[in-house]
Order: structure tokens, then sequence, then C-alpha cells
């Protein structure tokens, strides 16, 4: 197996002609304000997705095995707001 020579190494760092993006042709995302600061994104095993048929499900699932846990074991928020308490 022959080794790349190190200029064909260090050209293929860039990108090629045909991958520029043209920034002046960008769109906003029509969708981000309906998920600003409301839902972070798992991603679920298939196997674990099939036996949920909705967000809900998943959700009101979730809620009963956490409920039990105690306050301090659970971690903080992710809310972005530091807490003052020490």
């Amino acid at each position: 197996m022959k080794r790349a020579s190190q200029t064909s190494r260090d050209s293929s760092d860039d990108l090629r002609p045909d991958y520029e993006f043209d920034y002046s042709k960008a769109k906003r995302n029509p969708y981000a304000a309906r998920l600003k600061g409301t839902a972070v994104a798992v991603v679920l095993d298939a196997d674990v997705a099939a036996a949920f048929p909705t967000s809900k499900a998943v959700n009101t699932t979730l809620r009963s095995v956490v409920a039990p846990v105690p306050r301090r074991f659970r971690g903080r928020a992710t809310t972005g707001v530091k807490s003052t308490r020490r």
C-alpha cells in the first residue's frame, strides 16, 4: 500500500471548490423560534424508541422514573442561569 505524499495530505484539508458555501443565499431556520429554550434533543436506540409511540409517552415514563429520586441527586437543571447558592 502506498503512502500519500505530504503535499497531497496538506491540500486535502482545504474545501474543494464545489463545496464552497455561498452565505448570501442562506436562509434563517423558520422552526428555531419554536424550540428556543423548550426542547432538548436526545437520540434513543431503535429498540427503545420502538417501545414509545409518542414523545409524550417518553416524557411520562421518564418523569415517573425521576420522581422518586431525591432532589439532591438529580443534578442541576441546565437552564443557563448560575445559582448563587453555595
